[in-house]
Parts: C-alpha cells; sequence; structure tokens
C-alpha cells in the first residue's frame, strides 16, 4: 500500500488550485524519531515556489488539506519547515491484514530499463582451494542475484575460472618433482587443497632455490628467473600454449580435480552458476574487437605495433590492448569476453562484475573502452567493487599458504557452534536435542551475515567468535528471533484476522508494523546500491523492534483477544519478512533453536 501517492496527489492538487504551482518538487522522508509522527514532508523546496505573504501559513494549510482529503492521515505537526504526518492507526491496521492474507505484498513492481542481467561472480583459480577472500566474493555475487530477482529481474549467474597461465604451471610443475603421482584418492585431500599444497611447495622450493643464488652473489630479480623451478614453469607454460600433448593431459587432470573441490565448497555455501567461462577459451578473444577499433580509429598503433587506447581525456590514462607482437593482455581477453557473453545471451541488458577493489581502475578502463567502441549495452555494466577480508593476525598471503580455507573455516563454525551451545546448558533435554543439520545452518547463517552486513566498500576483520554471538548484529540472532516466532506460532491453530475494527495500536505494535511496511522500499533500494548490506541492517531493525514488543507485551495470553489477534498478525508478518530476507542472504532458517 504505497500512502505516498496518495499523499502526492493530494499535495500537489492542492499546491496547484491554491498557488498555482503546477510542477511542485515534493519531497517525502521518515519522520525523525524525535518528532511525533510517521512521514514528513520537506517544505523549503515548495517555499521558494510561493510569494512572501503566503509562505507563514503554507505548512499549516498543506497539513489540513491532507487531513481532510486522506484516510491515512489523522494529525500533523510543524517543526521548521518540515510538516511531520501521523499515519493512522487503521492505515496500519488495514495493511497488516492484507498483507498476511496475501503474499503479493512481497511481490516488488518491475522497474524500468533493462530486465536480464548477468551476475559474475567468484572467478577463482584453479591453482588453490577457495579461501576466505572467495567467501565474500561469492556471498555478494550471490545475494546480488537474488536481490536483482526480488526486483522482477531475470538473473544469469556466471563466473570466469582462471585455468591457465604461469600460476597453474607451478603446481604442475611441483607435482611433476614431487607428486610421486598423488590423487585425491590416495592423499585423501580434496582434490583443490592438493594442487593448492603444490602451488604453496612450489613457491617454497622456488624461494629456496632464489636464496641459495643471492648468496652465491647473483643479483635477486635474475636469481629469480634463472632458479631452476621457474624455468621449468616457464617452459611448461610454453608447452601448453602450443598444445603440448602430455602438458595439457596434466591440466586437464589437475583441473579436473579443482573443479570437483571447488563444487563441494559452492554446495557448503548454498551457491550456484548457470554458465561457466574458462580462461584458457577465452584468453584469445578480443583481438577482433581491437582490429574494429583500429577501423573506427578509437585505438592506435605505435611505431612497434603495439595497440593502445588514450583515455586521458576521461581521465585515466593510455592503456595497452595488444602487445609488439600481437600477444593479447588481460584488458583485450575481458573486451572479448564481454562481447562474446551477450552474443551468448542477446537478451542481456547489463552485467554486474563481483571483483575487489584492487581492479576498480580496471574495470573503469574496460567499461569506458566498450562505451567508445559503441556497444549500447556498456552502459549498464556494474563492478560490485568489494573490500578486502583481513584475518586478525593480518592479510591473507596464497602463495605462502596463510589463508582461512573455506571448507576448514566452515567446519570451524559448525564446532564453535556444537561448542557455544553445550556450554551455555541448552538442548540438553532429548526432545529439544538440536540437529547437526541445524547446527550448519546457525554456523553458515553466522558466517553469511557476518559478511553480509558489512558495506562492501569497507574491508572486513573477520571475527568467528563475534560472528556466532547469540546477541547483537548477528545471523544468529536472527535465526533466533525467527525461531521464537515459530515456537509462538505453532501454539494455535490458526491466526485470526476479523474483529480488529477501531484497535487501538500501543507504541511497540505500531513500531513494528511500521518496519514491516518499509519492506519493498529497502528491497528495491538494496538493488539500486547493489548493497546486501542494506537489507542485513534492515532486518536487523525489524528484530530488535519486534524483540521490544515481545519483551514488553505478552502475546498469547495478551490484555484483550483484539491484543492477541493483533499480536499473532505482527508475529506472523515479521517471521514471515525474516524468511523473505533472508533467503536473499542465502541463509537457512532453523525452526528451533
Amino acid at each position: 500500500m504505497d500512502y505516498k501517492k496518495e499523499l502526492y496527489k493530494i499535495v500537489k492538487d492542492f499546491l496547484l488550485k491554491k498557488y498555482k504551482i503546477s510542477e511542485p518538487s515534493i519531497e517525502f522522508i521518515p519522520t525523525k524519531k524525535i518528532f511525533k509522527g510517521d512521514i514528513t514532508i520537506v517544505l523549503f523546496n515548495i517555499i521558494k515556489l510561493i510569494s512572501n505573504k503566503d509562505r507563514s501559513n503554507l505548512g499549516q494549510n498543506i497539513g489540513n488539506e491532507i487531513v481532510k482529503k486522506s484516510d491515512i492521515i489523522d494529525e500533523f505537526n510543524l517543526v521548521q519547515g518540515f510538516l511531520n504526518l501521523s499515519i493512522s492507526d487503521t492505515f496500519y491496521i488495514d495493511f497488516l491484514q492484507s498483507a498476511i492474507k496475501n503474499d503479493s505484498f512481497f511481490n516488488i513492481e518491475h522497474t524500468k530499463g533493462a530486465n536480464t542481467f548477468m551476475v559474475e561472480y567468484s572467478s577463482p583459480n584453479t591453482n588453490k582451494p577457495l579461501h576466505l577472500g572467495h567467501i565474500r566474493n561469492n556471498l555478494l555475487g550471490y545475494s546480488i542475484s537474488r536481490i536483482l530477482e526480488a526486483n522482477g529481474k531475470k538473473v544469469i549467474k556466471t563466473q570466469i575460472i582462471n585455468d591457465r597461465g604461469i600460476h597453474i604451471c607451478k603446481s604442475i610443475v611441483a607435482w611433476k618433482l614431487y607428486g610421486k603421482d598423488s590423487t585425491p584418492e590416495s592423499s585423501g585431500l580434496k582434490g583443490d587443497k592438493l594442487v593448492g599444497n603444490y602451488y604453496v611447495l612450489f613457491e617454497t622450493k622456488h624461494k629456496e632455490e632464489v636464496d641459495e643464488l643471492i648468496k652465491k652473489g647473483v643479483d635477486k630479480e635474475e636469481a629469480i628467473n634463472q632458479s631452476n623451478v621457474m624455468k621449468l614453469a616457464k617452459e611448461t607454460l610454453k608447452k601448453w600454449e602450443k598444445g603440448d600433448e602430455e602438458v595439457r593431459e596434466i591440466w586437464k587432470m589437475m583441473n579436473s580435480w579443482v573443479y570437483k573441490g571447488f563444487k563441494q565448497t559452492y554446495n557448503k555455501l548454498g551457491v550456484s552458476f548457470d554458465k561457466n567461462y574458462y580462461e584458457s577459451d577465452t584468453y584469445l578473444l578480443g583481438k577482433e574487437i581491437v582490429k574494429y577499433g583500429l577501423e573506427k580509429k578509437v585505438f592506435y598503433k605505435k611505431e612497434d605495433c603495439s595497440v593502445w587506447v588514450d583515455l586521458t581525456d576521461d581521465g585515466l590514462d593510455e592503456k595497452l590492448l595488444l602487445r609488439s607482437d600481437g600477444t593479447s593482455v588481460y584488458m583485450t581477453q575481458d573486451l572479448g569476453t564481454a562481447k562474446q557473453r551477450i552474443e551468448d545471451f542477446p537478451e542481456i541488458g547489463g552485467m554486474v562484475y563481483t571483483v575487489g577493489n584492487e581492479q576498480d581502475y580496471h574495470f573503469q578502463v574496460l567499461f569506458n573502452i566498450l562505451k567508445k567502441i559503441g556497444y549500447d549495452w556498456a552502459n549498464n555494466l556494474f563492478h560490485l567493487s568489494y573490500g578486502m577480508v583481513d584475518l586478525p593476525t593480518g592479510k591473507m598471503k596464497s602463495r605462502e599458504g596463510k589463508v582461512i580455507d573455506a571448507d576448514d573455516l566452515i567446519l570451524e563454525l559448525i564446532d564453535s557452534v556444537k561448542e557455544t551451545s553445550q556450554n551455555l546448558g541448552k538442548f540438553q533435554n532429548e526432545n529439544n536435542r538440536i540437529t547437526e543439520d541445524t547446527y550448519r545452518k546457525i554456523a553458515l547463517g553466522a558466517l553469511k551475515y557476518f559478511i553480509l552486513k558489512v558495506d562492501p566498500k569497507k574491508r572486513i576483520l573477520f571475527n568467528p567468535k563475534e560472528s556466532i554471538d547469540l546477541n547483537g548484529n548477528t545471523g544468529p540472532f536472527i535465526q533466533y528471533t525467527y525461531a521464537r516466532i515459530q515456537s509462538i506460532l505453532n501454539k494455535v491453530e490458526q491466526v485470526e484476522t476479523n474483529n480488529i475494527s477501531e484497535y487501538k495500536l500501543n507504541k511497540k505494535e505500531k513500531e513494528t508494523i511500521k518496519c514491516i511496511n518499509k519492506y519493498k522500499d529497502i528491497i528495491k533500494v538494496a538493488e539500486d546500491e547493489l548493497s546486501p548490506a542494506i537489507i542485513c541492517n534492515y532486518l536487523y531493525d525489524l528484530v530488535k523492534t519486534f524483540n521490544s514488543l515481545y519483551q514488553n507485551h505478552n502475546i498469547l495470553n495478551a490484555e484483550t483477544p483484539q491484543s492477541t489477534s493483533i499480536r499473532l498478525q505482527i508475529s506472523l508478518l515479521t517471521s514471515k519478512v525474516i524468511a523473505n530476507i533472508t533467503n536473499l542472504l542465502g541463509i537457512e532458517l532453523p525452526d528451533k533453536m
């Protein structure tokens, strides 16, 4: 029930009739908590449009007109250019009952513009398992996909897997030298972890060789390149690029181990993809775009035959697109991949790239080039930039093995949830004993909420202990409130919605219904901002508001049958909102905790 449209029309018609203003700027904002009211009209923009003699009574006149014409507003007050309007209890009760009876409350109207989006996230390297940084990437991308879908968009979820290059060859070399034909089966390790171990081993051996060369008087840069293992890695890369059969077979075998491991981790996280792209397929793409850009004189050649684009007029710099020997660079590949995706899915109106903020400049350049070439769809490309995840011990370093492995982290959180519940003395009764699946839901809910509640642009210091706290702004706190509501609702056969006429809402009841009423606006803002943190903050506010009602007023044994009915309706709708929003966050809800 969008009461703002009704209020807007009343004010617009009144201003035209009374003051001859045909196109007023009418701004609505939530009323500040220190003032009485629910919605506020900002008068400053309107005041500028009328004569000085009429200004003193403007707010009073608009307020009187609204109360006269609207059944929604029952009183108003003025505070220095702000018209604070109080919404009637009848409106909130009607809204509550309508939302319970009709699930269309959760259906968001389609917004204008592109209706199909591709969202890229994860995009791992096949030389190591997924770690905590990948978790943030996956959770952000997957949640944004859900939020776009909630706003009426069709979404194609994708990743580009970095399955080629020198870093992949390092794992191959270490496996050939030291692996003794080990496999995931023979080692008892997940395939991605096994390959990751060889990547770390390569770096260890490389460092040992470099240190020995430096001791013999070799310059550090020269020592890095003279290392035997590094020479072998570069030689392996050349063989791969030439299609050497033996290298390609080992590459395929090791990648297959990694993909199987990735799939297990993705299943644990509850994320999925509709389409995978592989760098081994896409790294040569883009050369045709470079050729086209040269023909259109968007790009230019230097004397050494390298191809560049000049973006200095756009506040950027000159960017290399093809080396002098004709080989492509990452930018060339990304140009081609973007175009390939549009060819694969012509219905795509826009793409969201979920990539860390160290690539901010890269995406500014990429989007700028695509626009200069003349691709209309390039106007709907978005970089969902996010900050890194730090540990209490400092920054993660994959090549040194100093990372929090995603699988290990999930297992540790599950164990921590078990230990915490046992220390609190909960679930000792056999009838209430918590299941392993519930422990898993709580642990993953803690992880996902901790990551997603932070503005994507900000860095995160991940604190596992803080994430599973049952109090405060945490996933388990949200889940516990939902379980509490389910416990209440399970004690009644049906939530009645009749015989609530002329009911006077108390402060806590009204605050909770007001918070529920913001749901659709919040979902739209989260789409506009590409930020799950917005719905996390809203969810926390809703849960706090409901818990305040629960703690201050009895629900099942209220003072009147009407009070019980209203509070049960509030409980039911609150639980539905919690379920809808946690679904957008990829969080599962246990029925009891």
